[in-house]
């Protein structure tokens, strides 16, 4: 059967991060894309300069058309925007039977809030139970869990247990808001993993957090464990940001190059 992953996330009219990485992620990895939209938002490398949330019910009813139809493999969850579609997605996602991937899109890269701040306990009552992989930044974690930013490998990996002690079966604390030439990501759950690569010296890294959880979803769908599917998209996210460079896209921060294996610019 023909592999397929769904990601329930926000529109970029830019192209780099949003449902439009994670369709592109599911496609170099080989896995069909389906997707669900939740929010529109007006954007480029720049800035965001509007954002329109969808209604809860067409949300509602993009999940159930999908499922009704489509052999879902994993599911990825991105921007959400409002209490209200974090709510409609976690009711609509209630039982099921395939693994999820959540990553809590707060801000753009350009420093843009796309999550609104009274989200983030909805996000937390109604979406952390379900996940499978939670992949949060470390901004995103100290939000999640109203603490100050980790300052240190110790103060990470306590962070990471708080989060995962919220429901997810398994915590990425991903570490590219951290200092130093060396990036780490660390795997917290049940078979602990740290992954490290050098730090690349690039301002093209827009919807690096989309694609690296798109393509631990796209691992998972097709039967990786979690640290297989994580150790894998780590290793084709590094690839797709050393390759960035290769593309000229925009003035801002520029997306990473999500088909580098295909083509170049």
């Amino acid at each position: 059967m023909t592999t397929i992953a769904l990601t329930i996330a926000g529109s970029d009219s830019g192209g780099g991060a949003g449902i439009q990485a994670d369709l592109k992620t599911f496609s170099a990895l080989g896995v069909y894309g389906a997707s669900v939209l939740t929010a529109i938002t007006a954007q480029n490398t720049r800035a965001v300069t509007a954002i329109q949330s969808l209604p809860p019910a067409i949300v509602r009813a993009q999940i159930e058309a999908v499922f009704d139809d489509l052999a879902v493999g994993a599911v990825k969850i991105g921007m959400l925007g409002d209490p209200e579609v974090i709510a409609t997605v976690g009711a609509a996602l209630k039982g099921c039977a395939v693994p999820v991937v959540l990553d809590p899109v707060m801000v753009a890269k350009s420093g843009d809030r796309l999550l609104a701040a009274e989200a983030i306990a909805a996000l937390r009552a109604h979406l952390l139970p379900l996940a499978t992989v939670l992949t949060p930044n470390l901004p995103e974690a100290a939000d999640l869990l109203g603490q100050a930013l980790a300052a240190d490998h110790a103060n990470r990996l306590a962070q990471g247990d708080a989060l995962r002690a919220m429901g997810p079966d398994w915590v990425l604390m991903k570490g590219g808001h951290a200092e130093g030439p060396t990036c780490t990501d660390l795997l917290i759950g049940p078979d602990p993993l740290e992954i490290s690569a050098p730090r690349l010296a690039t301002r093209n890294t827009h919807g690096t957090g989309c694609t690296l959880s798109a393509a631990i979803a796209a691992g998972l769908a097709q039967g990786a464990t979690v640290p297989e599917a994580v150790t894998r998209a780590h290793g084709y996210l590094q690839a797709a940001i050393a390759s960035a460079d290769r593309l000229s896209v925009g003035s801002g921060h520029g997306p990473v190059h999500h088909f580098h294996a295909w083509w170049t610019a």
